[in-house]
């Protein structure tokens, strides 16, 4: 399914489905500091009812599973859920997955102690997506935004990354991040008020085709360049890893995580 959204990438289009298959199998990437950023706080855990909206492959809901909440996980992506529930089969968990987007997902009202919406919050239409979450969350429940993110002004192999994307794809807008927090917008702000805002770095190991496949999985890439040009990238990309990388590497991360609880 194409997406548009004029302050991305240009409006150029882009369609997660396409790069399913390298999502799954390279996407899985946040350590455990991650994780625990959520679990130290008490949430996601211990029967507690969660919907993870924008769910891609189900990272996170999967990867939470084990701390005991009752996980639900929607996305937009048909291709993205269907890899979500043979991964989550192959492992024996009781994940309900659906295709859906925020504004759109369709749960009863309070059904959801925590929603959780990761790596996706800026495609989501402020004037609906946010009223449609509080309608979903129960009494004190809470809304987590999270993200991680590389940075390329401090790891020269992420940074020939990054203008080697940007040969094939020079409108796209996932160069150049920086620490900061994130900011929900006024809208959210209308049905949740602020708990937190915090961000810590991180450093994420990576092998040459780990971060190859990273790279291609990412929207800049796999999700919208035309076969031909994916072609050239992939020959570029691989060409200047084996020029300057090891075989394997750490590239240094910065997380952020917003917590917004339920106005009463």
């Amino acid at each position: 399914m194409d997406i548009q959204i004029q302050n991305i990438d240009g409006g150029k289009a882009f369609d997660w489905g396409r790069t399913s298959g390298d999502y799954a199998k390279f996407r899985d990437i946040y350590p455990e500091a991650f994780y625990a950023a959520i679990l130290d706080r008490g949430f996601c855990q211990n029967g507690q009812k969660c919907l993870d909206l924008g769910t891609g492959t189900g990272v996170l809901p999967r990867n939470l599973y084990h701390a005991g909440a009752e996980w639900c996980g929607t996305d937009i992506s048909p291709e993205q859920i269907e890899q979500a529930k043979m991964l989550a089969a192959a492992n024996g968990l009781q994940i309900d997955f659906r295709v859906a987007s925020a504004e759109t997902t369709d749960y009863p009202d309070k059904s959801f102690d925590v929603v959780t919406a990761c790596q996706c919050y800026w495609y989501f239409n402020p004037e609906t997506a946010y009223s449609n979450i509080a309608r979903m969350l129960k009494k004190d429940g809470v809304l987590i935004l999270l993200y991680m993110g590389w940075l390329a002004s401090e790891s020269k192999i992420a940074d020939e990354s990054e203008k080697i994307v940007l040969k094939y794809n020079p409108k796209w807008t996932g160069a150049g991040d920086w620490r900061h927090l994130i900011s929900p917008p006024e809208q959210a702000m209308q049905y949740f008020d602020m708990l937190e805002q915090t961000m810590f770095d991180l450093s994420v190991h990576f092998t040459r085709e780990g971060w190859h496949g990273r790279m291609r999985a990412c929207r800049g890439v796999g999700a919208s360049l035309a076969p031909e040009q994916l072609m050239a990238w992939d020959d570029d990309h691989r060409q200047m890893l084996v020029q300057i990388a090891p075989e394997a590497f750490e590239i240094p991360h910065y997380a952020a995580v917003t917590v917004l609880k339920k106005k009463a």
